[in-house]
């Protein structure tokens, strides 16, 4: 089982990390993508993926959470923390009009240069909406490449998935979707290709409403058997199939292959 997207780097994690990934390897968790999300959590990233490198798999992005704190070297810091990865993704980064007073020019600068980053070095990218689904679908269509891309914990509507679809893009399912109000977002989940979609916890939050593994009130990484299992069972789909795609988008099949 491989987690497409988590934040093992969060600080409310801070020491533990250990300890969480062995609990997601007897929970039979195989591996993981670490998302950074600013220049502050970059080098958090690389270290763990330094330090258990047969389990993680870093990608570094600059969140729209995050653009209005950037450096003027954002960018180069970035490409270099890339180049140092080969193995690493693209991400967390996109668009959000959900945040308080979002700075959308800034967004959608710092988004056109992480795709176009991603493009010239063929990493796959990781991709965060919320409330800009119009903006993003803009965005993929203007710009000259597209990467491969994963749209995670994809909260869209069946008519912005088959959008998406036309642009060859990825589907991550987190555990939050789960509960009952979320019913709509699992019906699109159900319609898309079993091709395209992946499954991930993205702790340490989108919490699940019966969660297996506790880490106080966080959501613990090790949840993503649970939610792999809920989902193959609301979608006809063997787990499996998830798991494989991860490995395919993240390039991990690639790796393992050409391992000494």
């Amino acid at each position: 089982m491989i987690d497409a997207h988590n934040h093992l780097q969060d600080p409310r994690f801070l020491g533990k990390q250990g300890q969480l990934i062995d609990t997601m390897k007897e929970a039979g968790i195989t591996g993981c993508v670490v998302n950074g999300t600013c220049e502050n959590d970059w080098p958090q990233v690389a270290r763990l993926a330094r330090d258990h490198p047969e389990f993680v798999t870093p990608s570094f992005g600059l969140h729209p959470w995050k653009v209005d704190a950037r450096s003027p070297h954002w960018l180069e810091t970035l490409t270099r923390f890339l180049e140092d990865s080969p193995g690493a993704g693209l991400g967390e980064c996109g668009l959000d009009r959900w945040m308080e007073h979002p700075d959308l020019t800034a967004q959608h600068e710092v988004f056109r240069q992480q795709i176009a980053i991603a493009v010239e070095l063929k990493r796959p990218l990781t991709i965060h909406c919320l409330k800009a689904w119009g903006p993003l679908l803009e965005e993929l269509h203007s710009a000259p490449a597209l990467p491969k891309f994963l749209l995670h914990s994809f909260a869209g509507s069946k008519e912005i998935a088959r959008e998406c679809l036309k642009l060859g893009a990825c589907f991550s399912f987190s555990g939050y979707f789960l509960h009952p109000r979320k019913a709509k977002v699992r019906a699109v989940f159900q319609s898309l290709p079993p091709e395209r979609i992946l499954v991930e916890t993205d702790a340490p939050d989108m919490s699940l409403p019966e969660p297996h593994f506790h880490f106080g009130d966080l959501n613990h990484p090790a949840n993503l058997a649970t939610i792999s299992r809920e989902l193959a069972s609301l979608s006809g789909v063997e787990e499996k199939i998830f798991h494989n795609n991860a490995r395919r988008f993240f390039n991990l099949i690639d790796r393992s292959q050409n391992a000494p």
